[in-house]
């Protein structure tokens, strides 16, 4: 039964990435990076699938392996941040709410902008050539 859960999360979170290419304000990435791991859980075969893919993969890729997240998917990030708060402003909503809201997406902020844009270079060892 948990593998037909991870299955179905894994291609809901997919559809939702693939919708998040062509909506500005869906952001793509994180979406993959849920469908890649209910993949790993559920279908080898779809989580190659998608670690493979030509325009899919290379997000997922860089996350697994250097930590990236890309300047593109971070300013999606931020604006929709700034639009769910100014949405949460603009309906009025309670004070204890909108307090609840900034404090987690502040948190998701954080962890996303501290995250690297690129992979890191290292520096050869010593006497490596």
């Amino acid at each position: 039964m948990a593998r037909v859960a991870w299955l179905l999360l894994g291609h809901l979170a997919l559809g939702l990435g693939v919708v998040g290419i062509f909506l500005p304000l869906l952001p793509t990435t994180p979406f993959l990076l849920l469908a890649a791991l209910a993949f790993s859980r559920s279908s080898p075969r779809l989580a190659r699938w998608l670690h493979d893919h030509p325009r899919l993969g290379p997000p997922i890729r860089d996350w697994r392996d250097h930590g990236v997240i890309g300047r593109g998917a971070k300013l999606a990030v931020v604006a929709a941040v700034v639009l769910s708060v100014g949405g949460s402003l603009w309906l009025a909503i309670p004070w204890w709410a909108l307090a609840v809201q900034v404090a987690i997406l502040a948190c998701v902020l954080l962890f996303v902008l501290t995250r690297p844009s690129q992979p890191l270079l290292r520096e050869p060892a010593p006497g490596a050539r």
